[in-house]
Formats: C-alpha cells, sequence, structure tokens
C-alpha cells in the first residue's frame, strides 16, 4: 500500500470505512441478482424489509447517516431490479412538490430566519426576556419548551420547526442539553397533534377510512370518532406526560444512559453537545453577528414569529371553525414562513441594518442547514424505496388473521412501530395499517369499544415509530431545529419512548381483557 493510500485510509472514520466495505459487498451482490429475486404480490418477502432495516442498522452502528441512506437507496433498487437508483428514486423523490414545500419550508426558510436572527439578535433578546418572565433554570427552560409543543400542535414537521426554533436560544441559554431539547421537541410534536386535534390529522385519516366498516361511513364518523378515541390513545398521552414529568426531573429513573450522562454533562460543563458530535446545524446557526449600531429588539423576534403564527393558525381558524369548512380547511404553512422570513427582513431594514448585512444572515442561515437537507433528501428517497420493494405490506402480511381479540391492540401497535421506525413516516403508516386493521379488527370483533382500542393503538404506535427513526423527516427537523447531533437524539430519546409505549401496549391488552 502507497503512502498515499495510507493516508487516505487513515482520514476515514472507521464508520465510513465500514459503509464503504458494506456498499461495495451490496454493489457487487446488487448487479449479479438484481431483478431476479421472487416477488409475492406487493412484497420481495424478507427482502423488503432489508433497504430500511440496513440503513437504520448502519446508521446506530458506524454514526453516519448520509452514507447509511444511500446504502439502503441502493439495496432497493438492486431488490427491485432498478439499479440506476438516480433515475428510478433519487431524482422522482428530490423532484417533487412534497421535498419542494420541505426545501422551501422547512430548510431554507427556517434557515434563513435564523441566520437573520444571529445579525438582529431577535432570538437571542427573546431568551433573555423569557428568561426574565418565565425561565428561571433548565426546569423552567424544558417546561417552556413543552408548552410550546402544545401551542404548536399541528404535528411533525410544523411543530419541531416552530417549537424548536423558538426554544433554542433559551435552553441554550439555560445550558440545557441539545439531547435534552431535541427530545422535548419531537416528544410534543406528533404526540400532541394526536391528543390535540384541532388540525388536519383527523381529516388525513377520514381520507383512508371512510367506507371501511360500517362505522366510518362518512368522513365526519371517522372525525369524530377519532376525537372520541383520544383517551385511548395511550403512546400520546404518556409520552406528552412522560416529557412533561422529564422536563421537571420528575421522574423517579430517566431509562437512558446516554440522557443522564447529557444531562450530567451540560450541567457540570456547560457542553451541549457531546465531544465528537456532529450537530445537525452548523456555526452559522450560532455564532452572533450583530452589527454594533444595531439596537436589538423583542420586535425582531416577534415580529417573525407572530407572522408565522398569524398567517398559519387564523385562516385555518376562521375557515375550519366560523366557516364550517371541515372537508378542505385553509392551512397556509408554506406562505406563513416565507412572509416570517420577509417579516424578520423588513424589521431589520427598517431599524437601519444594511441590505447587504441582512442577505448575508439570511445565506449563512441557509449554509447552517445543508447537512439537513442532504439527510432529507435521502430519508425521503428511502421512503419511496420502501415503498417500491413493499416494506409495509410485507411486515403487514407476517401478522397473519388468528390472533386473539385481547391481543390485537397491543399487537397492532407492535406492527405499527415496526413500520413506521423503518419507513421513518407516521402518515405512510396510516395509509398502508389503517386500511387493513379496522376491517380486520371489525372481522375479528364487531365491537366499537374494541374498535376505538384498535384505533388508538395504531394511532400512537405509528407516532412512536415516527418519532424515533433516525429516517424520519421530524427526527431530523428536531435535531436541526435544535442543533443536536442526529444519532445522539435517536439514541437517547428511544429509551424514554419506549416506556411510554410499553406502558400502552400492556393497558390495551389488560382493557381488552377485561371490557372486551
Amino acid at each position: 500500500m502507497t503512502d498515499t493510500n495510507s493516508s487516505i485510509l487513515s482520514k476515514l472514520s472507521q464508520g465510513n470505512r465500514i459503509n464503504i466495505v458494506i456498499g461495495l459487498i451490496i454493489i457487487v451482490l446488487g448487479v449479479v441478482f438484481a431483478g431476479e429475486l421472487p416477488q409475492y404480490g406487493d412484497h420481495y418477502g424478507f427482502w423488503s424489509v432489508l433497504p430500511p432495516l440496513i440503513a437504520i442498522v448502519l446508521a446506530f452502528w458506524t454514526q453516519e447517516v448520509v452514507s447509511s441512506l444511500f446504502v439502503g437507496i441502493v439495496l432497493g433498487g438492486f431488490i427491485s431490479g432498478n439499479i440506476n437508483v438516480v433515475d428510478a428514486y433519487l431524482i422522482p423523490s428530490i423532484g417533487t412538490e412534497d421535498f419542494a414545500l420541505i426545501l422551501l419550508v422547512y430548510l431554507w426558510s427556517l434557515g434563513g430566519l435564523i441566520g437573520i436572527w444571529t445579525r438582529t439578535g431577535g432570538a437571542e433578546r427573546f431568551a433573555e426576556w423569557a428568561g426574565s418572565k418565565i425561565v428561571r433554570g433548565p426546569k423552567s427552560a424544558k417546561f417552556f419548551t413543552w408548552m410550546m409543543g402544545l401551542v404548536f400542535h399541528q404535528g411533525g414537521t410544523i411543530s419541531t420547526v416552530l417549537t424548536g426554533a423558538t426554544v433554542r436560544p433559551i435552553s441554550d441559554e439555560q445550558g440545557v442539553s441539545h439531547e435534552e431539547s431535541s427530545y422535548m421537541v419531537d416528544s410534543t410534536a406528533s404526540p400532541a397533534a394526536t391528543v390535540i386535534p384541532f388540525n388536519v390529522w383527523p381529516l388525513y385519516i377520514a381520507g383512508l377510512l371512510v367506507g371501511t366498516i360500517p362505522l366510518f361511513e362518512t368522513n365526519q364518523d371517522v372525525v369524530s370518532f377519532f376525537i372520541q378515541a383520544i383517551p385511548f390513545n395511550f403512546y400520546g398521552i404518556f409520552a406528552l406526560l412522560m416529557t412533561l414529568l422529564f422536563a421537571w426531573e420528575l421522574l423517579p429513573w430517566i431509562p437512558s444512559k446516554k440522557m443522564r450522562e447529557a444531562i450530567k454533562r451540560s450541567r457540570e460543563t456547560g457542553k451541549l453537545d457531546r465531544d465528537g458530535s456532529e450537530p445537525m446545524s452548523s456555526k452559522e446557526l450560532t455564532e452572533m453577528d450583530i452589527p454594533e449600531d444595531y439596537n436589538s429588539g423583542l420586535i425582531d423576534f416577534l415580529g417573525p414569529i407572530g407572522t408565522l403564527l398569524g398567517v398559519a393558525i387564523i385562516p385555518y381558524i376562521i375557515t375550519f371553525y366560523v366557516m364550517g369548512n371541515t372537508e378542505d380547511p385553509l392551512l397556509m404553512i408554506a406562505e406563513a414562513f416565507v412572509l416570517a422570513v420577509l417579516a424578520g427582513m423588513f424589521i431589520a431594514l427598517a431599524k437601519g441594518m444594511e441590505l447587504k448585512t441582512v442577505m448575508d444572515g439570511f445565506v449563512d442561515g441557509c449554509k447552517g442547514v445543508t447537512i439537513g437537507a442532504i439527510v432529507l433528501a435521502l430519508a425521503v428517497t428511502l421512503k419511496e424505496v420502501a415503498e417500491s420493494v413493499g416494506t409495509a405490506e410485507y411486515v403487514v402480511a407476517m401478522v397473519g388473521d388468528s390472533i386473539m381479540p385481547m391481543f390485537l391492540p397491543a399487537i397492532l401497535m407492535g406492527l405499527c412501530m415496526l413500520i413506521a421506525f423503518a419507513a421513518g413516516t407516521s402518515f405512510g403508516t396510516y395509509a398502508v395499517v389503517f386500511p387493513v386493521a379496522m376491517p380486520l379488527a371489525w372481522a375479528i370483533l364487531p365491537d366499537p369499544f374494541f374498535i376505538t382500542l384498535c384505533f388508538g393503538a395504531v394511532v400512537g404506535g405509528s407516532v412512536f415509530g415516527d418519532q424515533c427513526s433516525p429516517i424520519s423527516d421530524t427526527t431530523i427537523l428536531s435535531s436541526l431545529a435544535t442543533g443536536s447531533d442526529l444519532m445522539d437524539h435517536v439514541k437517547t430519546q428511544i429509551p424514554l419512548a419506549l416506556v411510554a409505549a410499553g406502558i400502552g401496549a400492556v393497558l390495551y391488552t389488560l382493557i381488552a381483557a377485561v371490557f372486551v
């Protein structure tokens, strides 16, 4: 081996070397067997679970997400016979309207807004105000995060971005580790959306379930059923309760060694990230560069945030509750984010900041979320790969229909946890599982209360998997918005989420055994 080759290899991390070796093995095997695997209806048997499974295992093992996701995509291409994954998956996924919306709203707008705040000091000024009026230390800072999660309860990407952008300067100021912050933000996003249903979630699920069983004859039937089933969405409820207890540090024991280490590190050393971590946001999003002649004020933060909330929430409330448009209420999320960025710019310009300084802040903010854009692009592509090889269909088929009624809710919950974790999406899991699970539950026992238990189990289990999956957009954006290392966030939150899910599964089984 030459000195040059030795030097190159020495610069590669162990994780990268492992991914390179595994990737080469997959490429060789894929070229040999591409397109020749037996297909069973909509899936390829056990091969269908390998793309997301390999990606997740590699991400945990090597601590390197980008190459892990790409290996999963390549493997899926070979399984489906689409060796040219660029043409078959990457371009169609990245070129979709959904990804364009994510790129515009949750990356450029979020990054640009935070970048503007590094020039105006708006977020820092708000943190100082909140610290003097509301926050008194790490506990109250985390409780403030919990409250913001409930306020921004639209769920998923919306909640993680809004909550994270609002609370990060406060939490950082109070020495809350980024592992704690990202868990608080992630665990109050989708769980809150399923417990506080004033959002699009009931309408989305209604579109999947209408006409599937006699209880769901119309969309309104499903929406009403969704609301009635909220007390039995055990994961959503216990996730929020555990997060609240975690915020006030009232849990008798934190079921996560790495989280305990993160708390100890931040409190004793002030380090918000572990040594060697790779936070999902760069220094462009955290370093202040306020002009000497600029007078920072609350308006620099409240103006953009107020614009964001006003444009996103007020039209929705008017169209849904006042005008009664429950089928298609006006939810202007993209417009709200773009206008929030413009509001931040105009406020800074009106207060005397130079246009070049404002734009430099915006551009630096966009630079700061580049890694997030790459990870999200690959995660979105892997979801398309999982769909094309029938990952969810295979897992559903494995369950079978010979199940005792008392165990079905817990089994459905576990199934949804697995599918959503592998695919990285709760909405996608709903689309696959709900149309099958409700008719299955009705066939086993046509009892409304039993259906309610199964309904809550599917809702909560899917949210768990989405929340904990390293390839989920909400997980990625929670890390991005709070500045956390992605895999640090995943590893520290899973034990806590598993406790909430475990309690829920036990309750489903006990209630079904006693009352069904």
